[in-house]
C-alpha cells in the first residue's frame, strides 16, 4: 500500500472519530438542552453555569476540530509533495541504474581491448626481442665481414702493386724491343696522303677512299631527346654511331637513315665516343663521371671504368692497340685505362681541364686540348709533358688527327681551327669564317679521310668546310636550326654526319 492510500485512510479515520465523538457529546448534552429550553424558574444558577460551560467546551471542540482539518490538510499537500519527489528519485534512480550498466557494459569492453592489447604488446616485445637478436647476430657478421673486406682489399691492394711492377717490367721489356726495331729498321709506318691510302693495323689492312665535297643532306634523323654531344663511324663502315643526352647510344645504317642498334646502361649524358679499331668494342665518356665499355655484338656493358672525380669530357682508343683507352674529366685528370683488365694504369694531373684529346698514330703520345687554349703532348708510359703551345687565346674545343698521322686539326672558342705539325708543332695552317662561331666547350671538328678537308659546325646551325692546300670555304652546308655540336667523316670518304643542341643527326652527301 502507498504512502498516499495510508494518508487518506488516517483522514477517513479521523473523521469518523470526530463525528463519533460529536454525536456523543450532542446525545450527552441533551438533556441538558431541554432542560434550559424549558421555563423552569426552580432550576438554580447551577444549571446554567454547567450549559455555558458546555458550551464553552463545545466551541473548543470544534476549534480542535478546524485545527484537525488544517493539519489533515497540510500533511496531505506534503504528502503530495513527497509523493512527486519520490517519483523524480525514483526516474533518476532509474536513469542512474540505466547509465551504470551503460558503464559496466563500456568499462568491460575497455577491459577486452585492455587484454588484446597487452596480447599486442606482448607479441611485439617478443618479436622485438627476436630482432634485437637478430640485429646483434647480423652487426657481429657485419663487422666479420667489414674485417674480412679489409684484409681482402689490403691483399688486392697487395696484388695490384705487384701487377703494376710485373706491368711495369712488361713496358721496359716493350720499350727495350721497340727501340730494337727501330734500330734494325724492322718496325715501318709508311703513311701517305695520296687517292687509296693502306695503312696496316694490328687487324690487317684499312682502305681509304678520296673524299667528295657534300652539298646535299640525304638523311635529316631524330636522334636524341635533348641534345646530341658526339657522333663517330665504325671503320671500314658507313655506320654511325651517336651519343646523346638522354644516356643512349644508337647505331644507325646512313644509307638508308634508319636506326640499327641502340645500347643503353649510361648513367649520364654522352659527352664524347670512341670505338676499337675492330669494331668490337665502343668507349662512351659520361657526365657521371665514368666511362661505360659494351660489347657491340652482344649490346651489353662490359666494363665502367671508375675513377674520375668529375664529368668525363673525352675519350679514345690507342691506333696501334685496341686494349690501351685515354680519357679526359673537369677534374684536372687525364687517365689511360686497359680494357682488358679494366682499370686504370696512369693517371696525368694538370691544372688546367682537358676539353678533347688523341691517342697519336704510334700510340706512344697523347694530345690534348685545355680550357687554358693549350695543345700539349704528353707519353703514354711516364705520363711526362713532352711539348706544348699556345694554340687558342681562349678554350680547345677539339682535336682531331690527320689520317697520316703528322698532323692535327684543333678547334677553340675563339672560333678558330689551326692546324699543326705535330712532330715540331708548328702552325700549318688556320681556318676561318664571318659566320663561323664555336658554339660549346666540347664542339668537335674533323678532317676528311683523306686530309684534304677540314669541317665544323657553327651555333647559327651551318656547317663550314674548308680546303687544306687553298686554305678556303669550299662549302656551307646549312639544314639544321640549333648550334652544331659536332662533325665526323666516314672513312670510307663519305658521308659527312653532324649532329646538334637539339638531338637532330644529319648526313650529307
Amino acid at each position: 500500500m502507498s504512502q498516499e492510500d495510508v494518508a487518506r485512510e488516517a483522514i477517513k479515520h479521523a473523521l469518523k472519530a470526530l463525528k463519533k465523538r460529536h454525536l456523543v457529546e450532542e446525545g450527552a448534552h441533551a438533556p441538558a438542552y431541554i432542560a434550559l429550553s424549558r421555563p423552569i424558574i426552580s432550576q438554580g444558577s447551577e444549571w446554567k453555569e454547567k450549559a455555558e460551560n458546555l458550551e464553552v467546551e463545545l466551541q473548543q471542540c470544534y476549534k480542535a476540530q478546524s485545527r484537525l482539518s488544517e493539519q489533515l490538510v497540510v500533511e496531505v499537500a506534503e504528502s503530495r509533495a513527497l509523493k512527486a519527489s519520490v517519483q523524480e528519485k525514483e526516474t533518476a534512480i532509474a536513469e542512474l541504474e540505466k547509465e551504470l550498466t551503460q558503464t559496466r557494459d563500456v568499462c568491460s569492453q575497455v577491459k577486452t581491448d585492455l587484454e588484446e592489447k597487452i596480447r599486442a604488446l606482448e607479441l611485439v616485445m617478443s618479436e622485438h626481442q627476436e630482432l634485437k637478436a637478430q640485429l646483434e647476430q647480423l652487426t657481429l657478421k657485419a663487422k666479420n665481414a667489414e674485417a674480412e673486406n679489409k684484409m681482402l682489399v689490403d691483399r688486392w691492394m697487395l696484388q695490384k702493386m705487384q701487377d703494376a711492377e710485373r706491368l711495369n717490367e712488361a713496358n721496359a721489356l716493350y720499350e727495350d724491343m721497340i727501340k730494337r726495331l727501330k734500330a734494325s729498321g724492322l718496325e715501318k709506318l709508311a703513311q701517305e696522303q695520296v687517292d687509296g691510302i693502306v695503312r696496316r693495323s694490328e687487324e690487317g689492312a684499312e682502305f681509304f677512299a678520296e673524299s667528295t665535297i657534300p652539298s646535299l643532306c640525304k638523311h635529316r634523323i631524330n636522334a636524341h631527346e635533348g641534345g646530341c654531344a658526339s657522333i663517330l663511324f665504325e671503320y671500314n663502315s658507313g655506320k654511325l654511331i651517336s651519343g646523346g643526352q638522354d644516356r643512349s647510344i644508337k647505331m644507325w645504317d646512313t644509307s638508308t637513315g634508319s636506326l640499327s642498334h641502340s645500347l643503353f646502361g649510361c648513367l649520364g649524358s654522352v659527352l664524347d665516343l670512341a670505338i676499337t679499331h675492330d669494331n668490337r668494342f665502343i668507349i662512351a665518356a659520361s657526365s657521371s663521371n665514368n666511362l661505360f665499355v659494351w660489347d657491340v655484338n652482344s649490346g651489353r656493358v662490359r666494363h665502367t671504368l671508375t675513377g674520375h672525380t668529375d664529368k668525363v669530357c673525352a675519350v679514345d682508343v690507342s691506333k696501334v692497340s685496341s686494349r690501351h683507352v685515354v680519357s679526359a674529366a673537369y677534374d684536372r685528370t687525364i687517365k689511360v685505362w686497359d680494357l682488358q683488365k679494366g682499370y686504370c694504369t696512369n693517371t696525368i694531373i694538370f691544372h688546367s681541364n682537358c676539353n678533347a684529346l688523341c691517342f697519336s698514330t704510334d700510340g706512344l703520345t697523347i694530345c690534348s686540348g685545355h680550357v687554358d687554349g693549350n695543345l700539349r703532348l704528353w707519353d703514354i708510359q711516364t705520363g711526362k709533358l713532352l711539348s706544348e703551345v699556345a694554340a687558342h687565346s681562349l678554350a680547345i674545343t677539339s682535336i682531331s688527327l690527320s689520317r697520316n698521322g703528322n698532323a692535327v686539326l684543333t678547334s677553340g672558342r675563339d672560333n678558330l681551327h689551326n692546324l699543326f705539325d705535330i712532330r715540331s708543332l708548328e702552325v700549318c695552317g688556320t681556318f676561318r669564317a664571318t659566320g663561323n662561331r664555336v658554339a660549346s666547350n666540347w664542339s668537335r671538328s674533323c678532317i676528311s679521310p683523306d686530309d684534304n678537308y677540314i669541317a665544323a659546325g657553327s651555333a647559327d646551325g651551318s656547317i663550314y668546310i674548308w680546303s687544306i692546300s687553298k686554305a678556303d670555304i669550299v662549302s656551307t652546308l646549312k639544314e639544321h636550326t640549333a648550334p652544331v655540336l659536332s662533325c665526323t667523316w666516314s672513312g670510307l670518304g663519305k658521308p659527312l654526319a653532324s649532329a646538334d643542341k637539339n638531338g637532330i643527326v644529319c648526313t650529307w652527301t
